[in-house]
């Protein structure tokens, strides 16, 4: 890595972080609000038939406006899970409204999101001397259900389940840590 791209990789990580902390905003009630970064690991439910269930990996951000609701986006993919003789990936894109309930005087809290996501398999399959190639792509409503755990004022975990209602109803079981800014 060359001078040039260091010193605007340093700039760009300075300009977000500005930006993070200039975003946040104080609530009458004391509660600033704030925007996280995370990753998750899990495993996708998908309705298709002699398929296995493919691991899922992903990333997530969002903004918490105050301690009861945000918004986040995610993107998580597969790995190659078999498929009759060939493997198969899947993909979701989301966007979300989130609501949160914060147990009284623990780091404890339950979250809801309800959203659009967009789900994308893709299949590769041989039969005899024939390659066959599958995939469908569908918009739709997901939501979903977690419980989670501030550790400290900087760093979360959750374990979340989600469902994606499309061509291909997919559900997704995940469990994942985040960074507030």
């Amino acid at each position: 890595m060359n001078t040039l791209q260091k010193t605007l990789l340093a700039l760009a990580t300075g300009s977000l972080l500005t930006v993070s902390a200039q975003a946040a905003t104080t609530y009458s009630n004391g509660y600033t609000g704030q925007p996280y970064v995370g990753v998750k690991v899990g495993q996708f439910d998908l309705d298709i038939d002699n398929a296995d269930d493919p691991t899922a990996y992903g990333i997530y951000g969002g903004y918490n406006f105050d301690q009861n609701f945000g918004i986040e986006a995610e993107y998580v993919g597969s790995d190659d899970a078999d498929y009759r003789n060939g493997d198969l990936d899947a993909k979701t894109y989301g966007a979300y409204g989130t609501a949160r309930y914060q147990f009284p005087n623990t780091g404890l809290y339950a979250k809801g999101k309800l959203g659009v996501a967009k789900t994308e398999v893709e299949g590769d399959y041989t039969v005899g001397p024939l390659k066959v190639s599958n995939s469908t792509s569908d918009t739709g409503i997901a939501g979903g259900v977690g419980l989670g755990y501030s550790v400290n004022p900087n760093f979360g975990v959750e374990a979340e389940y989600a469902m994606m209602d499309s061509d291909v109803d997919a559900k997704l079981l995940t469990v994942g840590a985040h960074l507030k800014f």
